[in-house]
């Protein structure tokens, strides 16, 4: 593809050479015929530097470039445009059922579902339409879908399991396992420890994402229930009963302990751990590694550090060792100016 006819498709301006386009790649590691891009100044370096035979770059851009460059209002928002562009297509699933996979005579099946090799469905389960269920997916009995769900291979959902439209659960995905609950009493015989039965489901509202490996408990009783349009990353751990109201992102390695609450908007950083039976607002940061271990009522917006606090406390305890140091050493050169008198 030509230089011209992407800054066309994408409503730049090209500045230099009509060269080739065959493909996207990060300043860099591009290579002739790769189209980068760059919406930062701190990054004039990289820019300099790389091999790419084109870059998107900001209409403001000053710094040059030693290659073509197509100008624009938002070079990020070009390049995912462009990535799509030179992307493969993604694979179809024609409707059908393998002939591999396993489906309850009781299972009701949508119009245009695909279900692939190995997957089992077990009985009274509902699959709305243009569903995808790829391979080695256990559906547990009396699940539900909705319609334009796409399940990745090995994802399991058991047994009473909910989703709303348009739901993506990828690879490896656990939705509905058994949450942490457990009595512990002693007695003449010694330590005794009871499971608590998990009686209750999950339920993922419309357009919820859940990325590989992450798992979401079961409900004690109730439902566990994470909200419309939450976005939630790999590897992250989702308690009992735990509630996101919605359009939240909870990010890699995060853990959410039983019976919290997260309102709407709210962003849940790396590695956060946010306690059992709390609040957390509208709205409302946890930064990455943050520990939070009470309530979070929306009044500082973002909170870190562990205990998790605002940013402004946070900095002002983390500096303080730097300004003790620092005042330390002014009245040490103070006492050596006075006993050099």
């Amino acid at each position: 593809m030509k230089a011209s006819e992407l800054a066309k498709a994408l409503g730049g301006t090209l500045e230099g050479k009509d060269v080739d386009i065959v493909a996207c790649a990060g300043l860099e590691e591009a290579r002739s015929g790769d189209l980068s891009f760059c919406k930062d100044p701190k990054h004039v370096k990289l820019v300099q530097e790389t091999k790419a035979s084109a870059v998107l770059l900001p209409k403001d851009w000053d710094h040059g470039a030693p290659c073509s460059i197509i100008r624009l209002k938002d070079p990020n928002d070009a390049c995912m445009k462009a990535a799509e562009i030179f992307a493969p297509p993604a694979p179809k699933r024609a409707p059908g059922v393998h002939p591999t996979a396993i489906v309850d005579p009781t299972a009701k099946l949508g119009k245009r579902v695909y279900v692939g090799p190995y997957t089992v469905i077990e009985a009274n389960t509902v699959i709305g339409d243009d569903c995808v269920i790829e391979a080695q997916v256990f559906i547990g009995e009396n699940c539900r879908l909705g319609d334009d769900c796409h399940i990745y291979p090995q994802v399991t959902l058991r047994e009473g399991s909910a989703l709303g439209k348009k739901v993506i659960l990828h690879c490896g995905v656990r939705i509905g396992g058994d949450g942490y609950g457990y009595t512990t009493s002693i007695g003449l015989t010694g330590i005794k420890i009871e499971k608590i039965p998990q009686l209750g489901i999950v339920e993922l509202g419309d357009g919820v994402e859940i990325g590989s490996n992450t798992t979401i408990d079961r409900a004690r009783i109730g439902r566990t229930y994470i909200g419309p349009m939450t976005k939630i990353d790999n590897l992250v751990q989702i308690g009992h009963n735990v509630k996101v109201a919605g359009y939240s992102g909870i990010i890699a390695q995060a853990g959410v302990a039983g019976s919290t609450q997260i309102g709407k908007g709210c962003l849940i950083w790396a590695q956060a751990g946010i306690s059992g039976h709390i609040k957390i607002a509208d709205g409302v940061q946890v930064g990455p590694q943050a520990g939070v271990p009470q309530t979070l009522d929306g009044s500082v917006k973002y909170v870190i550090g562990a205990p998790a606090e605002s940013m402004k406390d946070f900095g002002a305890r983390v500096l303080l060792p730097k300004q003790m140091a620092k005042v330390r050493q002014e009245i040490k050169d103070i006492k050596a100016r006075l006993d050099a008198k």
